[in-house]
């Protein structure tokens, strides 16, 4: 996501970093680069314009006022941090709850920008959190988008008003009508309404959308726009702004757009804000949108806090206080935790896209470690652990050639994968009891709020006296 801008901003930042005290023409020559990298971005010109010209007059005037021995790279560095935060929309904004239920949601957009896909993944999202949403199916135009939504539904175990089979027969306005009668009957207290969209905009396009919107009254309609078609977005966005109209954006196949153009421009060109972005082709890969940690991102500063929130998702909690206890009284972690880890993981998605939200990710050498990982050893290495006995897991230390032998043939790996993960687990094993004990492991530092081991102490026995009398003296000492 964003790798070429990411790519820039970091190199641009290193020359800054790299020349101490900094002249004007050094804050010059650095947003000359960022200029660069946005336009190449396919940022939209104004947008650009107006993020260049306000963080260099706000970096010269603060190389005025930094005083000697701050670090002078680091304020501007923080200053273009700001602004693209403002850029990308300021903070995070939620659906907005309807006074008497149901919320009533209307998605409208292009045809391929992902609406009917992105309808399950927010039901999805707002089911976990403890609603009780309905899918309508008033997309009656493209071919087989109601049995697609139906699919969808099904997946994520939210159900779908379809009285119509769709495929050009049947009145959406009605469905959309229909739809939020029955949710009312139903106690649902959500309703998501996907509609047709068109390969461009037209009348046609509009006018029906116009009119789902009149007959249902959405308290949110949400514009769905493919990431990865760049300043066309905002185009796209104005047009439905001045046609239907939108309270805010949601961004598709954001994972595809190494670029970044439509995400830095949308929110600053149409002043609504970006609500969610779908992350990947997973119904899981789906996030509240925030700026800020958007902001970080681009700048190669990571996201911890969302890695930290898919963690939690995935790794469920009676999971993890097991893990937390065991570690604390000093428990062996077993062949059993580790699987109950790959599983967990698993569900956290692809894993280089997770381990890129670690701070640095941007860098070059990075980048290739994290092009090299193939998400299918996961697979691999809970096979292998699956094909164990229980005591197997619990007690590795059992696993003689022709138990490693048995292993390798019902997993489907060879022998020699089977010893692999083995060792890989022995050394994970020992280095979890050096960070219990508070040493370090090695390549890594001590385990912070942990204790540094201490040398041991070590009493040298004093020498004694030759002189008899001072001898008698020490003794009874």
């Amino acid at each position: 996501m964003f790798e070429g801008l990411t790519s820039r901003f970091s190199g641009a930042f290193s020359k800054l970093r790299s020349r101490g005290k900094l002249s004007s023409s050094d804050i010059t020559d650095t947003f000359t680069e960022i200029r660069d990298a946005l336009i190449d971005a396919d940022v939209a010109l104004d947008v650009v314009n107006q993020f260049v010209e306000n963080t260099q007059t706000k970096s010269l005037d603060l190389l005025k006022e930094i005083q000697a021995g701050t670090n002078q790279a680091q304020a501007v560095f923080d200053l273009v941090h700001a602004e693209l935060v403002n850029i990308l929309g300021g903070s995070a904004r939620r659906i907005r709850f309807a006074k008497n239920p149901p919320t009533v949601i209307l998605l409208a957009g292009l045809q391929g920008s992902g609406k009917t896909t992105l309808a399950g993944k927010l039901a999805k999202h707002l089911k976990e959190q403890g609603n009780t949403p309905l899918l309508v199916a008033s997309d009656l135009q493209r071919p087989n988008a109601v049995t697609q939504l139906q699919v969808v539904g099904e997946q994520v175990g939210v159900p779908v008003f379809a009285p119509e089979p769709g495929n050009g027969i049947g009145n959406p306005v009605k469905v959309a009508r229909d739809g939020l009668d029955f949710a009312k009957q139903k106690l649902h207290n959500m309703v998501i309404v996907d509609t047709a969209g068109r390969l461009g905009v037209d009348h046609e396009l509009m006018n029906e959308a116009i009119s789902i919107r009149d007959a249902i009254n959405p308290d949110e309609t949400l514009f769905v726009v493919d990431a990865m078609i760049g300043q066309d977005a905002v185009s796209t966005a104005n047009a439905f702004g001045k046609g239907v109209g939108f309270d805010g954006v949601v961004l598709t196949k954001l994972d595809g757009d190494a670029r970044g153009g439509a995400a830095l421009s949308i929110a600053k060109q149409t002043g609504k804000p970006i609500l969610f972005a779908s992350t990947g082709e997973k119904l899981s890969d789906f996030d509240v949108f925030y700026p800020e940690r958007m902001a970080s991102r681009i700048l190669g500063m990571g996201d911890i806090a969302t890695l930290a929130e898919q963690a939690k998702k995935a790794l469920d909690t009676e999971t993890s206080k097991k893990l937390e206890e065991k570690f604390v009284k000093g428990e062996d972690f077993t062949l059993e935790d580790f699987l109950e880890q790959l599983q967990g993981i698993a569900k956290m998605g692809n894993m280089s896209k997770i381990l890129s939200m670690i701070p640095g990710a941007s860098n070059k050498q990075m980048q290739k470690q994290l092009e090299a990982i193939d998400d299918s050893e996961i697979t691999k290495s809970t096979a292998i652990v699956q094909s164990m006995t229980p005591a197997e897991r619990r007690d590795p230390k059992i696993l003689n050639g022709s138990r490693r032998a048995r292993i390798a043939k019902g997993s489907g790996r060879q022998v020699s994968e089977v010893n692999n993960l083995v060792d890989r687990f022995a050394q994970a094993q020992k280095a979890m009891k050096m960070a219990r004990s508070g040493g370090s492991i090695p390549g890594m530092p001590a385990m912070p709020n942990m204790p540094a081991p201490k040398a041991p102490i070590v009493h040298k026995k004093k020498s004694k006296s030759g002189n008899p009398a001072k001898r008698a003296a020490e003794e009874r000492s």
